[in-house]
């Protein structure tokens, strides 16, 4: 099978230990982490991914806005650069220790948060990144 995830959700992978907006998204994005962790490869989407899926019923889910669609062409580019593979909507890729490794590296470093500006959750990635990603699931 195939995790679909939007750009940005590759940089919010590297330091999830298990919070987010509700239980439900939390139960979700744990089933997405061990599809992830088993090999299970990634496919870049446009818009609303498998992380998406729990907020999609509220009534103005914010997955649809176009804060978060800036943060996906931020992230693109940077990871992309990062990697040294464009980041685009239709492409494949696992995400192996390596390439996790680099993007971790980068992510504390600051090179690749451009993206999570003005994000609710960038007061606790710093957090994780500053204690080594020592607690996340993936």
């Amino acid at each position: 099978m195939t995790v679909r995830l939007r750009a940005h959700h590759l940089l919010c992978l590297l330091t999830y230990v298990g919070k987010g907006y509700s239980p439900a998204f939390t139960a979700n994005y744990d089933v997405v982490v061990k599809r992830l962790a088993g090999g299970e490869d990634i496919l870049i989407v446009s818009g609303p991914d498998d992380i998406c899926a729990p907020l999609l019923n509220e009534s103005e889910p914010h997955c649809l806005g176009e804060s978060a669609a800036g943060r996906d062409d931020v992230a693109a580019r940077d990871v992309g650069a990062l990697l040294g593979q464009p980041i685009q909507a239709g492409d494949r890729f696992v995400l192996d220790a390596s390439a996790l490794a680099r993007m971790r590296k980068a992510f504390s470093a600051g090179l690749t948060r451009q993206a999570c500006s003005g994000c609710e959750w960038s007061g606790l990635c710093d957090i994780v990144a500053a204690d080594g990603f020592s607690d996340t699931r993936l």
